[in-house]
């Protein structure tokens, strides 16, 4: 199989502009689908990528941009179902959609974004609708070659997880920390997209479902915690047991800013952790989150700069 030409959905977000730009360097041509070109213009100086207004949900745009593609990345999902049908629209739907227009129009490759722990029979509507969406995908696999990827929570500088730890933790002097023992096996995002990029010729990953998770299991209390050592400050973390993190969801809800929500709790009901090693057919170890987190997190102190400089220099 030669992919010359790829179309990605989702290719302008935190984990699509790191898979585009690995791919852009790869040489290949990309077209990345957005709702808005114009706030995108990270992507539009990349060599061989053009970026393209596109309503994913309409099915005549959809078809157009997908034809003459080689290969096709889904990427598209979100974590809170603020409209109480966008998990089954863009989770379940939208991937049957895609890999339909796949097959009808002759593109072989698909590559789809899931996530760790979707199961049907998952406590979350988040789980099993992206359960349900790798199902829409794979009842394909006689007609496509596919492959699924299951990363735990992503980590990078631009991410929406420990980014957000890191502004509780700067501007409150106590941390209510909702479902404190939930465990999570963070993954830097620059592994996830070398992993896409890696899989997308590589014959041995046609059919394939990944769990791509980091090197090590934290608790989100010890992350909150590490957030907290690497910004230098001290911050008592009070953990909430099972009622009142459901509470403190609820009364989130009603919040403009969507940070956490009742179904995220019951997603925190499952260990977000892979079932066995990272895949060896990527050739690569992942990377651990002490070596890349202090980077972005402590990159607008000068006095935690200046201290790590001096720790690699042995002062």
């Amino acid at each position: 199989m030669q992919i010359k030409q790829i179309t990605i959905l989702g290719g302008s977000g935190f984990v699509g502009s790191h898979i585009t730009h690995r791919l852009s360097n790869a040489g290949y041509s990309i077209k990345v689908l957005t709702r808005r070109r114009e706030v995108n213009r990270h992507l539009l100086l990349l060599p061989n990528v053009q970026v393209v207004e596109c309503n994913v949900l309409d099915d005549a745009a959809l078809e157009s941009e997908i034809k003459g593609a080689d290969a096709v990345i889904n990427l598209i999902g979100v974590l809170h179902d603020a409209r109480k049908q966008g998990f089954d629209a863009l989770h379940i739907e939208l991937p049957r959609r895609v890999a339909h227009f796949c097959s009808k129009l002759g593109v072989a490759r698909l590559l789809h974004m899931s996530a760790l722990q979707a199961n049907a029979s998952a406590p979350s509507a988040y789980l099993r609708s992206k359960a349900a969406g790798e199902a829409a995908v794979l009842a394909y696999g006689d007609q496509l070659h596919i492959s699924v990827f299951r990363p735990s929570v992503i980590f990078g500088r631009e991410d929406h997880f420990l980014n957000l730890f890191a502004t509780l933790v700067k501007w409150l002097p106590l941390v209510f920390l909702a479902k404190p023992e939930a465990r999570f096996q963070p993954v830097f995002v620059d592994d996830v997209a070398r992993a896409f990029v890696l899989g997308l010729e590589n014959s041995g990953t046609f059919g394939q479902c990944y769990e791509l998770g980091g090197p090590q299991v934290y608790t989100l209390r010890a992350l909150v915690q590490y957030v907290a050592d690497v910004l230098g400050r001290k911050r008592l973390i009070i953990g909430l047991n099972d009622r009142l993190s459901y509470l403190q969801a609820y009364f989130m809800e009603f919040s403009p800013l969507k940070l956490l929500s009742r179904d995220n709790i019951k997603s925190m009901q499952v260990d977000n952790v892979c079932a066995g090693a990272f895949p060896a057919e990527f050739g690569f170890q992942p990377t651990p989150l002490e070596a890349v987190v202090p980077e972005y997190l402590a990159g607008d102190n000068p006095r935690l700069v200046y201290d790590r400089l001096r720790r690699r220099a042995g002062r």
